[in-house]
């Protein structure tokens, strides 16, 4: 094999670190590396080596006749920090736009029609109990039973639990199966039995070991706010760029000198170097790239296998974290066609409902300019275990299906005028009840090598802020500090 470095010369004291991986977390490193080189005046040479023809992994967005098509996420939460900080950065803050202040709720899908999640709801559980005893989703003895959180114990046993067992330990079955399922699963595209609680939401793991009660600790917590409308998500806290999210992608691109970028590069092998570079990176063309430090910012059944020559355990480690495809599927209609009053942000599907979709976003109404006026802009969301099979299906096959669930649920009886289909193959990791152990063993065997991190979604968050956390942070560890 020869070995012929594509990082140039550069300067003799620069440190030559290569970023495995274009996505949003390695696009992330790359960028907080020039950052600290700077801050530092410790000169490196950046290499950003990406396999597919484009950066930005599963963001991408489309202009087509005056529609803004997100084919991945759509925006991201500005309570967790780090999105917003990077746009403050790159100077994109003044292009952020929040979503619309009408209708910022959600609807849940029950015996075939779309009810309104019970204002108060927060993802795992009801902070009002008004509005939960007056919700048709749940029959009174769920609503007795969930109810039974206010003077049930707290759990004695220590380590992790399912969201599933927790949800059905605090609230019963009824809640899991109609409410907390299918908004779990629009999030993790996997059932609420197969998530860890303290990876995803170990807030209210928290809330109980010190208040007991969950909805006492959420009344405590909302009660500032206990007139406020809406139900789901925390509306008020996504944004934006308006433009899309393809704007925080083209900026951080941008900041990055061309030569250090390089597409269609596929690297095979990750390996120690006995010369003066720490690390040798192999690609499939052949080229052998010598480097001080590496960061692979790749889904974890890919870093499993650069690094398994490297470190066998570290390898299996990696693979043991299993991921999830999925697919988006935008289709535009006239605003006359469509009956429903679409008086909020979008639905979620239950399992129990026997369909074949998760969810679906009424996104020109969560944001302006995705559609001109007189159009609806929906995006319906397929994966998981739901779309066994599914998923197999041509893009027309997977656009038909998806009108025939959302047909008889918005009253919709023609054909679309655009359809867009994004898929996104084993891209969404899957949190294991365990997941913080595991992600902890890895980084304990990462941290036996110098000048080596991982990155991405894989490890502790699945969210455009936690995605560019984990990437600041390997690009901060490789440089040390």
């Amino acid at each position: 094999m020869k070995s012929a470095p594509i990082l140039g010369q550069g300067r003799a004291d620069a440190r030559r670190i290569v970023v495995v991986g274009g996505g949003i977390a390695g696009l992330a490193a790359a960028h907080r590396l020039l950052e600290l080189s700077a801050a530092r005046r410790a000169p490196i040479d950046l290499l950003l080596v990406e396999a597919s023809d484009r950066l930005g992994g599963t963001i991408a967005t489309e202009q087509i006749d005056g529609y803004l098509i997100e084919g991945g996420p759509d925006s991201f939460l500005t309570e967790k920090p780090w999105a917003l900080e990077l746009c403050d950065r790159l100077g994109l803050t003044e292009h952020l736009i929040p979503t619309q202040g009408a209708h910022r709720r959600t609807f849940v899908v029950h015996h075939g029609r779309l009810v309104p999640l019970p204002d108060g709801f927060v993802l795992l559980a009801p902070s009002r109990l008004g509005p939960l005893w007056r919700s048709p989703l749940l029959s009174w003895r769920g609503k007795m039973r969930a109810t039974m959180d206010l003077v049930l114990p707290k759990r004695r046993a220590e380590g992790d639990e399912s969201v599933g067992a927790f949800v059905t330990r605090r609230f019963g079955h009824e809640v899991l199966d109609r409410v907390v399922q299918p908004l779990v699963s629009s999030i993790y595209t996997v059932d609420p039995a197969a998530v860890s609680l303290r990876a995803t939401m170990p807030r209210f793991a928290e809330m109980e070991r010190r208040h007991g009660s969950v909805i006492r600790a959420l009344q405590r917590a909302t009660g500032s706010r206990e007139g406020q409308q809406g139900s789901g998500p925390r509306w008020s806290l996504f944004a934006a760029p308006a433009g899309g999210m393809q704007e925080l992608v083209s900026g951080l691109a941008q900041r990055l000198p061309p030569s250090s970028v390089k597409l269609r590069r596929r690297v095979t092998s990750l390996g120690r170097s006995t010369g003066p570079r720490t690390w040798r990176v192999n690609l499939a063309d052949g080229t052998t790239l010598l480097a001080d430090g590496v960061i692979l910012a790749v889904p974890a059944s890919r870093s499993a296998r650069l690094v398994g020559g490297l470190d066998h355990d570290l390898g299996r480690e990696l693979s043991t974290i299993p991921y999830h495809s999925s697919a988006i599927v935008t289709l535009v209609y006239p605003r006359t066609e469509i009956r429903h009053a679409l008086d909020g942000f979008g639905f979620v599907v239950p399992q129990t409902e026997g369909r074949s979709i998760l969810a679906c976003a009424f996104s020109s109404l969560k944001y302006p300019g995705r559609a001109p006026d007189g159009d609806v802009l929906l995006r319906a969301f397929l994966g998981g275990e739901r779309a066994q099979g599914v998923l197999d299906r041509d893009d027309a096959g997977l656009a038909a299906l998806v009108q025939q669930d959302l047909g008889p649920l918005l009253g919709i009886s023609s054909a679309p005028t655009l359809v867009r289909v994004h898929r996104h193959p084993a891209a969404m990791p899957e949190y294991q009840v365990g997941h913080p152990d595991r992600v902890a063993a890895i980084q304990v065997r990462v941290a036996r090598y110098p000048g080596l991190a991982v990155a991405g979604n894989a490890f502790t968050g699945v969210g455009i802020p936690d995605c560019i956390r984990s990437g600041e942070e390997a690009a901060e560890r490789v440089l040390g500090g």
